[in-house]
């Protein structure tokens, strides 16, 4: 049977993993664990954190994998939520999408782009800089799926291959002399790191967004975001060892350059810029995938009528789609409080992930044996479960930013409600 605008669907797997990838590799690895480090006593809490993160985003690509292959249409959890649990929950997440799904990282990564090319551009205020980075970046993407898949796959292949470079030269020129740390264990830091590491892990389904661009979507999707995280879990554990022991842990602790502290602690002032490039690459490329998926879930939600009628642009979603978010983008990106912004990011996605998982399970309750949900069900519910855990700690050790994800939250039940009152109007009139 064929499927339905399969015609659109230019994608294969290689294209979705890289997709994943780059969503996931930014500037959440190259920066939060100089936080972690300042907040936990011992490196090595620190790296099983980084553990149990992956364990976390594998668990919970594993349940997207199943909801994908159900409904392998484009717009993320949007598009799930409305169909698995109700319309005004799938429009909160929609609209999480918006504001922290898509623009607040594009954001975030935007601005470290800025930070690490300021040697190289005189000076320049990181977020003019972020600013530039993201309009060429959006210019690509505009020119069409081929060409902007293009330059992703490339600059991926790239950026695994100096990051491969980077780690074999780093791990050759450890000292041993580095004394190894005390494992003490403090509960509440811990579990509040979490956070921060949910959000450096984020992007394991972001071919959820694309689903209907995707060649082989019952097979592609599911198999791209476990080849993905499983590859990025890796590739994390090992850089952070790197960062971990490479260097003294009084000088990385609460710094956000972590990775250019150890590269030049391990090689000089060259290495240091080397790393630097590196990081840039990568923030590109994790900037490039989300501009590519975010206006995806704004032409579901202007379909569903939640969104004007000129965003319902086809497949893929036109320049209208990719300016609303540029808007929203520019506007967080000249916000302050980088670790506020990662924190609110975490907690709120984390919360994002979790409703979706609860659709999940709601579907496979109601179709019983005929839908196929791999290790149900202690899969799905101890990524429940842990999400629950660190959201808990997360509003005890850090309310501002927690209280700020849940007004998000109520800020788009209010949206959908005064939508869903003027549709009543209208109608009736």
């Amino acid at each position: 049977m064929k499927e339905p605008n399969s015609q659109l669907r230019q994608i294969g797997l290689i294209g979705a993993t890289a997709l994943v990838i780059a969503n996931m590799i930014g500037v959440g690895i190259f920066t939060t664990t100089g936080y972690l480090l300042a907040d936990m006593p011992s490196r090595g809490w620190v790296l099983f954190a980084w553990f149990i993160g992956g364990v976390m985003a594998l668990l919970g690509a594993v349940c997207y994998g199943a909801l994908s292959q159900r409904l392998p249409e484009s717009g993320g959890e949007y598009f799930f939520l409305s169909r698995t649990i109700h319309p005004s929950v799938g429009y909160i997440s929609g609209w999480l999408s918006l504001f922290v799904g898509f623009s607040a990282p594009i954001a975030a990564s935007a601005y470290g782009i800025g930070v690490y090319l300021r040697p190289w551009v005189f000076g320049v205020e990181p977020r003019w800089v972020g600013t530039f980075a993201v309009l060429m970046i959006a210019l690509v993407h505009g020119a069409g799926v081929r060409r902007g898949l293009l330059m992703q796959n490339l600059m991926v292949g790239f950026k695994l291959l100096l990051l491969v470079l980077f780690l074999s030269w780093a791990g050759y020129n450890l000292e041993d002399s580095v004394p190894m740390p005390s494992w003490d264990f403090q509960y509440d830091t811990f579990s509040v790191s979490l956070v921060w590491i949910f959000f450096a892990y984020a992007g394991w389904n972001a071919v959820v967004y694309i689903a209907g661009e995707i060649k082989e979507p019952h097979r592609n999707l599911s198999k791209s975001m476990l080849i993905g995280t499983l590859a990025v879990i890796l590739l994390y554990l090992v850089l952070n060892a790197v960062l971990l022991w490479g260097a003294d842990p009084d000088s990385i602790k609460g710094k956000e350059n972590v990775a250019s502290i150890v590269a030049e602690s391990l090689g000089g002032t060259r290495m240091a810029g080397f790393i630097s490039f590196l990081i840039v690459v990568s923030l590109t490329t994790s900037v490039s995938a989300m501009l590519m998926a975010g206006p995806r879930v704004y032409a579901k939600m202007a379909e569903d009528g939640y969104l004007p009628s000129f965003m319902k642009s086809p497949n893929p979603p036109g320049c209208s789609n990719m300016v609303f978010q540029l808007v929203v983008v520019l506007l967080m990106l000249w916000i302050p409080r980088f670790r506020d912004l990662i924190t609110y990011i975490g907690f709120t996605l984390g919360i994002g992930t979790a409703l979706t998982v609860v659709g999940l399970v709601r579907l496979k309750r109601k179709e019983g044996a005929s839908m196929h949900v791999p290790g149900w069900p202690v899969i799905p519910f101890l990524f429940l479960l842990m999400v629950l855990w660190v959201t808990v700690f997360s509003i005890r050790n850090n309310p501002f930013p927690s209280f700020l994800g849940l007004l998000t939250l109520l800020g788009g039940w209010v949206a959908w409600w005064i939508q869903e009152k003027a549709k009543e109007r209208n109608n009736s009139s």
